[in-house]
């Protein structure tokens, strides 16, 4: 069975760093978990794949202000939930394979009560002595779904 790969990306801040378009060049699909601030960054993730994206709480202005809070998705037969904040992730995940975070700029994989979380981290500008990164979701083959972390800038 041949995998998908699902490329996830959050807290950009108007920032689109060629590193993290390359990581993503080769996504089926790409995730940003918010804190766009600029159109013109989903534009740039648009050229690569289809894209969702969700507001953060720092996309006030223009076209991002009015982007979706949450979504869920189906691809590759997984049900993924995407939202900003983990705070704001429903109690129930009935149906949930995957969960998309972002807001911390700290990157994470966890497995909670059968669903994966992962948070991709930031792969804009740089807050405190957190790396830079994105996300790959693989879902398909052997592994069923699986997360890995990569890191843009340490």
């Amino acid at each position: 069975m041949a995998t998908t790969r699902i490329g996830l990306i959050s807290d950009t801040h108007n920032l689109v760093r060629p590193e993290a378009l390359d990581a993503l060049r080769d996504c089926a699909h790409i995730i940003h978990a918010g804190d766009i601030c600029k159109r013109e960054v989903l534009d740039a993730l648009a050229q690569l794949a289809p894209l969702t994206a969700v507001r953060g709480n720092n996309d006030v202005a223009g076209s991002v202000a009015y982007m979706p809070g949450h979504a869920r998705i189906e691809l590759a037969g997984a049900t993924i939930h995407v939202v900003h904040d983990i705070a704001d992730v429903p109690a129930q995940l009935d149906g949930v394979d995957v969960v998309v975070t972002g807001h911390s700029h700290k990157p994470v994989i966890a497995r909670r009560g059968g669903v994966l979380f992962v948070n991709p981290g930031s792969a804009g500008p740089r807050r405190f002595k957190l790396p830079i990164s994105v996300g790959l979701l693989e879902i398909g083959g052997d592994a069923g779904i699986e997360a890995r972390i990569v890191t843009l800038v340490a």
